[in-house]
């Protein structure tokens, strides 16, 4: 059986970064005792030393879990999992096929979501420069190619009958895509898709942010 950290593990992260919302919410879901800091990334902090010392890529989300430090917020999401979890294969995996499937999403989520919808709402929402066409070419292939696999699942969540990290690895910037002017009016099944996660216990919501004007 799984147990509480002894003392609350200490999140570095930004309020509207996806890839720390990612990781907020699965401290949220599995009930866990935690602090935040912001580091000042305007201010480059988080180019900085002491805070190299944590990610040496100088990026966030970052744990302290004791004198544990664990960066990348899919890395994160396996070890809270397989550490505080009562049922770690509930979210990571029951078999061996569920495993990789898993793993597919997390490889999208650093891969087209990140390239795609998060680059798009970086740009809308902190300044970002990024190049327009391949990022929006980016984002219509990911929806499509997510909208047809959930139409074709016999459960509404990416791999399982259940919620798993495959779900929160994808939430939060599809969820805020429209913040990149990203519309979701065309895909019905992503859409209950992200309802359910919505609907889960202790679920915690990203800061919105003013919508931009629709541009895919």
């Amino acid at each position: 059986m799984a147990t509480f950290p002894d003392t609350p593990i200490t999140l570095y992260h930004h309020p509207k970064s996806g890839h720390c919302h990612k990781v907020l919410l699965f401290m949220h879901l599995l009930a866990l005792p935690f602090t935040t800091r912001e580091p000042d990334l305007m201010a480059g902090e988080h180019k900085l030393a002491p805070f190299l010392t944590l990610n040496g890529f100088g990026q966030i989300p970052v744990i302290e879990d004791g004198s544990l430090i664990i960066s990348d917020s899919n890395a994160i999401v396996v070890y809270l999992a397989e550490t505080y979890s009562p049922e770690p294969s509930l979210w990571l995996g029951r078999n061996p096929a569920e495993k990789a499937f898993i793993q597919r999403w997390f490889s999208v989520a650093a891969g087209e979501l990140a390239k795609g919808p998060a680059a798009a709402r970086l740009e809308c929402v902190f300044g970002a420069e990024i190049n327009v066409e391949a990022v929006l070419a980016t984002s219509a292939a990911l929806l499509n190619t997510m909208e047809k696999h959930l139409s074709q699942q016999s459960s509404t969540y990416l791999v399982a009958n259940r919620l798993t990290a495959a779900d929160i690895a994808m939430y939060s910037y599809i969820a805020h895509a429209p913040e990149g002017g990203i519309s979701l009016a065309s895909y019905p099944h992503i859409q209950n898709w992200l309802g359910n996660i919505e609907r889960e216990d202790r679920f915690i919501a990203m800061p919105a942010t003013v919508l931009p004007a629709v541009r895919l």
